[in-house]
């Protein structure tokens, strides 16, 4: 990722901090419809979920400067979703539920460049995740 690419998604995620329920909420809306085979990985309490993913993409954002720190913690996860029945393919509906869900919260502020650089964010976090959870199988 460029230093612009990470100092946007950096603004944009302390806008989508303020309203973290509505974001998770909205997200995973968005993954069931995309994909309704990622529903069945969920139980229990959907709103600690939801908190859980806040928590994780707040920490990661924070560290995007200085990523390699996160490394570790980011192939635990990666892990951890093999152990939970996360398929590989299914960060692409992972992917595409984000997007959808920051464009729908930030509305024309969702520009093509903010979008590339959440993009770059996803891929560089799934990337990673994918490879630890395929060193696993």
């Amino acid at each position: 990722m460029t230093p612009e690419q990470i100092a946007i998604v950096k603004s944009t995620w302390a806008q989508a901090a303020n309203i973290q329920e509505e974001v998770a909420n909205t997200f995973y809306t968005k993954l069931f419809e995309i994909d309704p085979s990622t529903k069945s990985l969920f139980h229990g309490d959907m709103e600690a979920q939801g908190n859980k993913l806040m928590m994780f993409f707040t920490m990661i954002v924070g560290a995007l400067n200085a990523i390699d720190t996160m490394v570790p913690v980011i192939q635990d996860m990666g892990r951890r979703h093999g152990r939970y029945g996360v398929q590989l393919k299914q960060y692409d509906s992972v992917g595409a539920a984000l997007l959808d869900t920051l464009a729908h919260h930030f509305g024309d502020a969702f520009t093509a460049e903010v979008r590339e650089a959440w993009t770059a964010a996803f891929v560089l976090l799934s990337t990673v995740m994918k490879q630890a959870q395929g060193e696993q199988a």
